[in-house]
Parts: C-alpha cells; structure tokens; sequence
C-alpha cells in the first residue's frame, strides 16, 4: 500500500469514522436496549455513506491527498460530487448522522447531527474557505462563484 492511500485511510477512520460512527455509537450505548428500524435511516445512510465514499474517492484520485488537515489534496477538487457543492463530504456526513438519529429514533443523536452541522458550517466560513483563497487563488474563486457552499442555485456567501 503506497503513503498516501495509507493516509487516506487513516483520516478516513479517524475523521469521519470517529464523528458518524463512534460518537453515534457512545451516544447511543447509555440508552441500551433501543429500538432499530433501519427502514427508517436507510435512504440517509446509504447516500451518506455513498456520498462519503465518493469524496474520499475524489480527494485522493483528482485533488492527490487525504480529508485530513496532515495530508490535504494537492489540487482543487472540483470534480464528482463537488460539482454540485464546495462541501458534499459534510453533506454526507450529516446524512449518515441523520440516518442513524431515524434508526434509532433518538434525540441525542438528533442533537448531535444539528451541533455537527454548526460546527461543519463555522469551520468551512471559519477556517476552510480562508485556506482555500489563499493556497488555491483565482481557480478557488472561480469555483467559489460557480458552485454553491452547501446546496441549491449559487448566491453570495
């Protein structure tokens, strides 16, 4: 296994391993036993996990590099899923937080899904997008203005 697959790898479990599935494990482990209708969390679980994949997928094959801050892709992704959203890797992430909430229909994991989408949204303005202008430029700007942060038609962000 070559460096940085084995790092995309790694961020992956570490990252989004740790926040859509540990935490909503932890969460769930005081309320045992629990009801699990997975009819009801499988339409978000699977786009989510799809979406996550696909991602991943994309940072490593088009951008050269990992989801993580120690190993960022090397080019803009602009490819895949990130056609349609500057974000679609937390897009997918909430999906799976949301998925699980429905399964399990628990309100701690409701709880946690909408504090995640404050924290994904106060790090993309934050910190991400800053990043992004200063390493990428004119081609982060032009995506910027083509493409939407989250979803739906472009507008000013």
């Amino acid at each position: 296994m070559n460096g940085l697959l084995l790092r995309a790898v790694l961020a992956f479990l570490l990252l989004p391993g740790v926040v859509a599935f540990l935490v909503p494990l932890l969460l769930l482990a005081p309320a045992q036993p629990r009801s699990f209708d997975i009819v009801r969390g499988l339409v978000p679980l699977t786009l989510g996990m799809t979406g996550l994949l696909w991602c991943v997928r994309e940072f490593y094959v088009a951008g050269r590099g990992t989801l993580a801050p120690w190993a960022p892709p090397q080019a803009l992704v602009v490819t895949g899923l990130y056609r349609f959203s500057r974000n679609p890797m937390y897009i997918a992430v909430l999906l799976l937080l949301s998925g699980w909430a429905l399964a399990f229909t628990s309100t701690p994991l409701v709880v946690y899904a909408v504090a995640m989408l404050i924290a994904f949204h106060t790090r993309v303005v934050l910190f991400e997008e800053p990043w992004l202008a200063e390493r990428h430029g004119s081609d982060w700007l032009k995506y910027k203005h083509q493409v939407p942060r989250w979803l739906g038609s472009r507008r000013s962000d």
